[in-house]
């Protein structure tokens, strides 16, 4: 009776295990989309001249991303995303800012 008792419990350990495994790629998909979108929209507003330090630090985060990501290394490569989301949001803000300063729109 133990028996088949350790065995359901490490059957259930492993479905946990294999179902958290497959979580990572959706999850850092999910976030590098969000990334590469705003690291693009970043782009279009001139943020590479107007907020080159958070434009290209994003830039950077986003390759090292999908570096990661091409290895598996779906935990590693979310918070890389996740970077790279954040300074591409103040890339956007900041080249923005810079063209209300402007009187631009």
């Amino acid at each position: 009776m133990q028996t088949a008792f350790k065995a359901l419990l490490a059957v259930g350990v492993l479905v946990l295990e294999l179902g958290q495994a497959g979580c990572g790629g959706v999850y850092y998909a999910a976030i590098v989309n969000g990334a590469a979108s705003k690291l693009e929209e970043a782009r279009v507003l001139g943020a590479d001249t107007l907020a080159p330090y958070e434009y290209y630090y994003a830039k950077e985060h986003l390759q090292e991303a999908q570096i990661e990501a091409a290895e598996a290394s779906y935990s590693d490569a979310a918070h890389y995303a996740q970077t790279a989301d954040e300074y591409a949001e103040k890339a956007v803000q900041l080249a923005q800012a810079a063209h209300r300063a402007a009187g631009r729109p």
